[in-house]
């Protein structure tokens, strides 16, 4: 497990560091559009004050001592030098007003779920395991209407109505997921973009897909969802990665 000493000057550091690692992470893969997309994580109990990347910093630099701290109430948080990306604030504020179970965000437009967004029908039918994780655990956004300020992030966040279902596929956008913590919220990320890529590429072979029952795919979710550390596991093996390569991430 990746261990980083915590620097008293700065609040929140170790949730600092396990964001940069995930921007890190997310730019390693391929997830994201350098500077244009968003996580955040709530770093009080009310769920009212979160870290955020900056604006239009890319996501291959950001360190732990970037994330910049914003306060939902804060009528003043988009004046300054410091202000977030204005679509970044209006989606994920939004979120963070509406949305109690959303304790960290992340919004891309990785390839592959933005595919998915793109067609008539988004649902992601349970071909494989990774695709049934999300059984029944998503919810489908038909009503895109423009880059996400304030009113529009309005809107999305309060389709997350359901705890239960936790990634929105953002019709004609990207996906946006979200968890109580950031390894959950980034093994998700990386697992809904697996199973995406799974089933466009089935699709693109033109046969008939071999879909799982309910019941199983059901099943399936459920085990997924209880199985002991899985996301832990996951992230801190990725932070040993990035402590192995002298990264600066956690700077």
């Amino acid at each position: 497990m990746s261990v980083t000493p915590l620097r008293h000057n700065m609040e929140h550091w170790q949730e600092r560091v396990d964001l940069a690692a995930a921007f890190r992470w997310t730019a390693r893969l391929n997830l994201y559009e350098a500077v244009a997309n968003h996580f955040s994580l709530a770093v009080d109990d009310a769920g009212t004050r979160f870290l955020m990347n900056p604006n239009q910093m890319h996501f291959a630099r950001i360190k732990a001592s970037d994330l910049i701290e914003l306060d939902v109430g804060d009528p003043a948080a988009l004046e300054g030098p410091d202000a977030p990306d204005p679509t970044a604030w209006g989606l994920h504020g939004g979120l963070h007003r509406h949305c109690a179970h959303a304790r960290c965000a992340m919004h891309v437009h990785s390839i592959f779920a933005t595919v998915l967004a793109s067609l008539a029908d988004s649902r992601l039918l349970p071909i494989d395991q990774n695709c049934a994780t999300f059984f029944n655990r998503y919810v489908i956004d038909e009503g895109y209407g423009g880059l996400a300020f304030e009113d529009e992030g309005e809107r999305c966040a309060r389709l997350f109505d359901d705890p239960k279902k936790k990634v929105m596929i953002m019709g004609n956008h990207g996906v946006m997921v979200i968890g109580a913590t950031v390894a959950e919220t980034f093994n998700r990320l990386y697992y809904f973009e697996r199973a995406a890529e799974t089933y466009i590429r089935a699709l693109q072979t033109g046969q008939k897909l071999r879909v799982l029952p309910d019941e199983v795919a059901e099943k399936v979710a459920h085990e997924v969802e209880t199985y002991p550390e899985q996301d832990i596991r996951h992230f801190n093996e990725l932070k040993a990665i990035l402590d192995g390569e002298g990264s600066d991430y956690a700077a």
